[in-house]
């Protein structure tokens, strides 16, 4: 039945395109360019700006034959990709110039997937990259969390470490992603010196392997007189890993936590699916009302308004995908701690509960990507079924803008803190402890102790990258499968 909805979008939306070309010039595709062809009626059909960007116009080509013309001039289909963007970030790198700050093209599907599940060849040290002072040139880094089981795990490398060089030579805007590329390289220290970055002559190396991260990385309950507060840091979307998140649930439900602190300030996005399902773990009361509402490009709009509108709607679950039952908490306000590696999904939650429950954001101004994609296979569907065996190429385009219950959405500069506190490199705290700066703000918040953390006296640093940027696709936020096209019987 998916599949048929499929075919019967494509047909009715995209076969209007050539529909008074002669019929065997329209199917006539030559291999080399195959794959062009792919990129350009994927992007043609499910592009959010496809509006906007001249060259996906419905009438840009008379027949399959103009089109096979100007598709020559590309022989590289990620080239092509990125000219048939509206204003990437590639072509339009300056701050404020670029509109699609997302979308991305992959000659490895399998690769793709893998991403978008939580598995990467990683060395276990999850880091942010920061610009040294205001010229914007000098880099360093600083260790977020290592993830277990790694190989920075069972090495000298901690939260809070900081690094100035790879393999010695110095970090910069212009090497850093070279330098971060190869599976093994060593890493070289610096101390935090009253906000100056001083090499201290230690290193180590490190190893990539293939790891896959489950994101619940820490859960547990602090009590502070008659407050039972859980704490859950979480930091991806991943869809198979969904029954350790609601596990933790289970353990925060049979604790009879009172309060909730979710610490998503590395969590860079997921699955939309997933982000509706741990919003209904933390209400409950709220089953099949709408969390978020998705939003296409107009001629997709207009497909699924007119066949079935409720398509389009994220309702609040009971259920995960595995058909298992969601473990409600039925709260009325949560704590979330945010720093500008938040984004996505993670802001997906934040808004989708501000109309239901009261949401204190604690931290840092979040990154502001209120647009999602979905996988695009060189299928007749553009679903993985019938995927071309030549190639795997695939395509991760922004494909919607998602709001609120209220019609809100639109964060593109991010969602601002309740309570603002950036983090301290000199006082990075340990995860999940109650001295931990930022979860220690939002324990005094629940406590109400009037106690807070100056904000004003550490030195700050300008954020360039972290790891789930520098693994692209990390930050993506997306849906699963494509919304049912026809009602379903």
């Amino acid at each position: 039945m998916k599949k048929n909805c499929y075919l019967l979008l494509f047909l009715l939306v995209f076969g209007q395109l050539f529909q008074s070309c002669d019929v065997q010039d329209d199917n006539k595709v030559p291999e080399d360019i195959a794959i062009q062809n792919f990129v350009w009626k994927g992007l043609n059909l499910y592009y959010l700006w496809q509006a906007d960007v001249p060259n996906l116009a419905d009438s840009r080509f008379a027949n399959q034959s103009d089109l096979n013309q100007f598709l020559y001039g590309y022989s590289d289909p990620k080239s092509l990709f990125q000219n048939l963007l509206n204003k990437p970030r590639s072509l339009f790198p300056n701050p404020g110039e670029a509109i699609d700050r997302f979308s991305v093209i992959t000659d490895d599907y399998y690769e793709l997937e893998g991403i978008l599940a939580g598995t990467t060849k990683n060395n276990g040290a999850d880091f942010a990259l920061f610009y040294k002072d205001a010229s914007q040139t000098d880099v360093f880094g600083v260790v977020r969390y290592i993830l277990p089981n790694s190989d920075a795990a069972s090495k000298n490398v901690q939260r809070g470490t900081i690094f100035y060089a790879i393999n010695g030579v110095a970090l910069n805007k212009n090497n850093y992603s070279d330098l971060l590329s190869p599976d093994t390289y060593t890493l070289n220290f610096a101390a935090y010196d009253n906000g100056n970055i001083t090499p201290n002559g230690q290193s180590i190396s490190l190893t990539k392997t293939v790891l896959s991260e489950n994101p619940v990385l820490i859960s547990n309950v602090i009590t502070s007189g008659t407050h039972r507060i859980g704490y859950l840091m979480y930091n991806g979307f991943y869809p198979n890993y969904e029954s350790q998140l609601n596990a933790a649930f289970a353990n925060f439900k049979a604790q009879n936590i009172t309060e909730l602190v979710l610490d998503l300030r590395y969590n860079s996005g997921g699955s939309i699916a997933t982000a509706t399902r741990l919003a209904s773990m933390i209400t409950g009361q709220f089953t099949n009302q709408v969390f978020a509402k998705e939003q296409w490009n107009a001629k997709l709009e207009d497909y699924y308004q007119s066949n079935n509108p409720n398509t389009l709607l994220n309702l609040f679950p009971t259920r995960l995908g595995n058909n298992e039952m969601i473990s409600s908490l039925k709260l009325s306000k949560i704590y979330i701690l945010t720093t500008k590696s938040t984004a996505s999904a993670s802001e997906l939650v934040i808004n989708g509960l501000k109309p239901y429950i009261n949401v204190i954001q604690i931290g840092d101004v979040t990154v502001g990507k209120n647009v999602g994609s979905i996988t695009l296979y060189d299928s007749p569907s553009f679903s993985k079924e019938g995927a071309s065996t030549k190639h795997r190429y695939a395509m991760q385009p922004l494909v919607l803008k998602i709001v609120n219950k209220l019609g809100f959405g639109d964060y593109t500069n991010g969602l601002e803190p309740n309570i603002a506190l950036k983090e301290n490199f000199g006082n990075m705290g340990i995860l999940g402890n109650v001295d931990e700066p930022l979860l220690n703000q939002a324990i005094n918040a629940i406590i109400g102790s009037g106690r807070s953390i100056p904000s004003n006296r550490v030195r700050h640093f300008e954020a360039l990258q972290d790891t789930r940027n520098v693994t692209r696709l990390k930050n993506e936020m997306y849906l699963d499968q494509f919304p049912n096209a026809v009602l379903s019987k």
